[in-house]
């Protein structure tokens, strides 16, 4: 299977398991998940996201809002479907996300 082969229903739900806060979108093929981050912070991060995102060629929707940063995951090259290639930017999200909200916490 490849990166960008829609992933059947039942290993989006095992894959979202295994991770904290992320979650399918009810009415479209999309998951997505909150993080609380203070608003400059969440600009530096997204920079961040962004180049990670360009490397994977993937496109996620972005809303920032005081004091929090969502992410949108799709890939719109399989038809707006979940794929592997998602997951893949999950990680890089959580990675990059982590040093912020830790911080956040911290301060």
């Amino acid at each position: 299977m490849g990166l960008r082969d829609p992933l059947p229903a039942e290993e989006v739900t095992r894959r979202l398991a295994a991770l904290d806060g992320w979650v399918k979108a009810t009415d479209r093929e999309e998951i997505h998940k909150t993080f609380p981050v203070e608003y400059y912070a969440a600009i530096e991060a997204l920079g961040t996201v962004a180049e990670a995102a360009k490397e994977l060629e993937h496109h996620p929707d972005v809303e920032l809002h005081w004091g929090e940063l969502t992410f949108s995951l799709t890939t719109y090259s399989a038809g707006q479907r979940i794929t592997d290639l998602d997951f893949r930017l999950v990680d890089r999200i959580e990675a990059v996300l982590a040093r912020y909200v830790q911080a956040e916490a911290a301060g």
